[in-house]
This record gives C-alpha cells, sequence and structure tokens, in this order.
C-alpha cells in the first residue's frame, strides 16, 4: 500500500511480526506503529503537519483494525518528535481508541510545562501547547502493548530526556533511537539539554545490545548494529 502526498511516496515498511515505519515527510520525524493484539503503540508523531497522511495509510492499510487502547510514545522533547501528539490523539479517540501519552520522566515534564526553549517548535514556526504526559517513565521502566514488553532505555546526549525502547519479542530484537543514532550519524548536542560527553556514554551503552533493526528518528533503519555503532564511537570526541 502506498500514497502519493505531493511527490512524496509514502510507503509503509513492515518489520515483523509488529512493527511497521513510516519515514516522516519534510521536517517530520520517523513514526512509529507496533501492534500487538488489540493495542499499539505509536512512537513520536511529527510535527503534525502531516498527521493527516500517516493516519491515511493506517486506515487503508488495516494496520489499527481492532486497536483499543494506543500509548503514543515521544523519544524526546524536539517538536519535530512531539507536534503530532494532539492530533493524532483526537483522531484515535475519534475511532473509539483510549489513547495515552508516555515518555521518560525528563521529556515528560518539559512537554507538561510547554518549555520550547527545549522544544523548539517557533523554530517550525509553530506553538506547542503544554500536554499532560500519562505514563512518566525511568531508566529500565517497561511499556506494555498486548503480549510484548519494550524497555526503556534512558539516553541523554541529544537532549536530556533522551531515550530509546527495546523490543525483543523472540523473533526479532528491534531498538528504536530517537534522535540518539541513526545510520551513520548521531544527534546533533548543541541544541538546549545536549551533551556530547553524555551522548558518547549513551552510545557506549547501547552497544552492549542486541539488536537486529536499529529504527531511528530521521532516515532509513540501521541493520549491522555493532558495526553502525563501532564506526561513529571510532570518530566521535
Amino acid at each position: 500500500m502506498a500514497l502519493n502526498v505531493r511527490g512524496y511516496r509514502a510507503i509503509p515498511i513492515e518489520i515483523p511480526p509488529h512493527t511497521v515505519m513510516l519515514r516522516g515527510m519534510g521536517w517530520d520525524s520517523n513514526v512509529y506503529l507496533v501492534r500487538d493484539g488489540g493495542e499499539a503503540l505509536i512512537i513520536d508523531t511529527g510535527t503534525g503537519v502531516n498527521w493527516h497522511v500517516y493516519t491515511g495509510i493506517w486506515e487503508r492499510g488495516g494496520y489499527l483494525d481492532g486497536v483499543r487502547k494506543a500509548i503514543i510514545f515521544n523519544t524526546h522533547e524536539h517538536f519535530d518528535h512531539v507536534g503530532g501528539n494532539r492530533p493524532l490523539k483526537r483522531w484515535l479517540e475519534g475511532k473509539g481508541i483510549h489513547v495515552l501519552f508516555a515518555a521518560h520522566e525528563v521529556t515528560a515534564k518539559t512537554l507538561e510545562e510547554g518549555d520550547d526553549y527545549v522544544i523548539l517548535a517557533y523554530s517550525y514556526g509553530r506553538k506547542f501547547e503544554p500536554q499532560k504526559v500519562d505514563l512518566k517513565l525511568k531508566d529500565g521502566d517497561k511499556l506494555r502493548i498486548g503480549s510484548l514488553e519494550l524497555e526503556l532505555i534512558h539516553t541523554p546526549g541529544h537532549t536530556a530526556g533522551s531515550s530509546c525502547l527495546y523490543l525483543d519479542d523472540g523473533e526479532t530484537r528491534v531498538m528504536f533511537t530517537g534522535d540518539t543514532l541513526f545510520r551513520g550519524n548521531v544527534g546533533r548536542t548543541d541544541l538546549p539539554t545536549g551533551n556530547g560527553w553524555k551522548l558518547r556514554e549513551s552510545l557506549e551503552r547501547l552497544s552492549e545490545f542486541e539488536v537486529d533493526f536499529g529504527l531511528p528518528g530521521h532516515g532509513r533503519y540501521i541493520d549491522d548494529w555493532k558495526k553502525n555503532l563501532k564506526g561513529i564511537l571510532g570518530w566521535l570526541p
């Protein structure tokens, strides 16, 4: 299933058995959907400009059929990952789906205060309205989606609240990395609450995990986890 929107070919990338990846349009982050039974997890939501495109793909592909509960998890505080939270919540609730917001406790505090010094909505010519975060998580906490458990790994560096989610379902080991780690690169550390030394420490910690697919906040998926991290740690200060 593919949808053409002004030259953008939005093709859902299925990572069996539970995950669907949508490459972000324009300034948007990538948007991920994890599904098990009647529950779903949405990881990051973009700027909110193109939320209708992503929901259209899910609807046409039947990815949310039968879902009764959804958790929207933000990997960190930046607007290109959180701007679509509210419109997605409204759309999901309009379909009768109960929605909860989740984030690391540092990110949750920033979102609840609407701290635009960190969120950076103004950089996109937008405004972020403070929002309640229902699930405030710490390092090592688990998010349960159906029979699945995803572990939160706090990985400060890009921002103070940056976190990854690790899923090992017995078939595929997946790490959702936000802007902590990309294919061949890392998130910048020169924005508010960024810290280069902490980012290196976070990457060294991530290198200890066994991962089949790294799913970043932007760009292509990472299919050689150890090699990718080794190369980056080799040139990172």
